[in-house]
């Protein structure tokens, strides 16, 4: 009979976006995240349409990151303008890695991965280069140089000196939690074992009017599953896990969770919606649960998609009331505090699922005062506070395309 694979724990975690920077200023918010959701502001692009966004508001690099990025023996090789994105996936990676008690060592002795998800990238930062290239100009190449290393994934191999696999996970707002579920399987199949995983992504100016074209965007702070729901915010931000397998223990980690279950699956059903009926969805908690051995009744709180949209919101709702989860199960959204982080939602949010469900409280939706009636299932509301009563949870991500994913979690100490 062969051996059930190792357990993975959650041994490190790192979190920058709207809502809070880093894991104990997310932590002390939890219950009541603000909502800081405001006009985009000119430095990072002009623009008339009038649909705020959700934005980390510290300068970057901060003083963690920039030692992370100094420490480097290959300094030379990085790209010298970093954007956006790598930045704020630098500042999650660096809080996750000091969380997890990884050094210098660590990256020489085991064989550490990275595997980032990401929407935005690196790819809507050259759009003056191309510009004045389409113009027939000749400019500096230096944007299409940092554009060539500025993959995210072997960014942070780099600065952390891994020398395990590493790559970026681009399906669309599902990337985050696909970089943590692809995780867990290269370790359970021991080609890592560590693996630095989660998604980052910053505010584009493409993305925003790409969803405005599709008129997604709400002129408001989002609102979801709310009768009055008009459509989503954008936010910007990354969500870093180290992840261990449990059988290869470190003197340094201490455990913060499991990442029981992984499952992915499509309904193809349209290029920009899901099925109405949520089966992709469906399809992806079937597995996530069969893959964490666990129960529906055994789930105490799901951190939904919950973008805000009329349709998202509706077909999330009706695959979530196809499985028995106890009438005490919290759902929430968390993205009325963060915005849609796009390709870091998953990684975010599941941080956010864990550190709920190691502080055995949850707070509401944030925009949602009550839930729509017309919907099957309800959100617990806006300004509500609520007990867990078990430490496994929840989180799921909806992307365009049809992809779905699901992460099953469970709290630690």
């Amino acid at each position: 009979m062969p051996s059930a694979p190792p357990r993975i724990l959650i041994t490190g975690m790192g979190c920058c976006c709207a809502a809070a920077f880093g894991i104990t200023e997310l932590n002390a918010r939890l219950t009541d995240l603000p909502v800081r959701c405001g006009p985009v502001p000119p430095e990072f692009f002009h623009d008339q349409l009038p649909f705020p966004a959700f934005l980390v508001e510290r300068a970057l690099p901060s003083p963690s990151a920039a030692r992370l990025l100094g420490a480097t023996s290959t300094a030379a090789s990085l790209p010298h303008g970093l954007n956006r994105t790598a930045l704020l996936a630098l500042e999650a990676v660096a809080e996750a890695v000091a969380d997890a008690g990884l050094c210098e060592e660590s990256f020489r002795e085991a064989r550490v991965g990275v595997i980032i998800g990401t929407t935005v990238g690196c790819t809507f930062n050259n759009e003056e280069y191309y510009a004045s290239w389409r113009g027939g100009a000749a400019p500096d190449l230096t944007p299409v140089r940092n554009y060539l290393g500025s993959n995210l994934g072997a960014l942070i191999r780099t600065v952390l000196g891994a020398t395990g696999p590493a790559t970026v996970v681009t399906n669309a707002c599902a990337s985050g939690t696909d970089a943590l579920g692809l995780a867990k399987i290269w370790l359970e199949q021991d080609r890592c074992d560590i693996v630095i995983a989660g998604g980052a992504d910053e505010l584009s100016r493409i993305a925003y009017h790409g969803f405005s074209a599709l008129m997604l965007m709400s002129r408001t702070p989002c609102r979801p599953f709310a009768p009055d729901r008009a459509g989503l915010n954008l936010g910007e931000g990354a969500g870093i896990l180290v992840l261990e397998r449990e059988d290869r223990p470190r003197r340094e980690a201490r455990p913060r969770g499991i990442l029981l279950g992984y499952g992915a699956a499509t309904d193809g059903y349209h290029p920009t919606a899901p099925h109405p009926e949520g089966r992709g969805l469906q399809a992806a908690l079937r597995s996530a649960l069969a893959d964490a051995s666990t129960d529906p009744a055994e789930i105490s709180y799901i951190n939904t998609h919950g973008t805000g949209t009329l349709v998202n919101d509706a077909a999330e709702a009706t695959a979530l009331a196809r499985f028995p989860f106890r009438e005490e199960c919290r759902m929430v959204s968390s993205k009325g505090g963060t915005g849609h982080t796009l390709g870091a939602a998953g990684a975010v949010e599941a941080i956010i699922t864990l550190l709920a469900l190691s502080a055995g409280v949850t707070g509401g939706t944030p925009g949602c005062g009550e839930t729509d009636s017309t919907l099957p299932v309800s959100v617990l509301p806006a300004g509500s506070t609520a007990p867990l009563f078990g430490r496994k949870g929840i989180s799921q991500s909806l992307a365009f395309g049809g992809f779905n994913g699901a992460v099953v979690l469970e709290a630690l100490g």
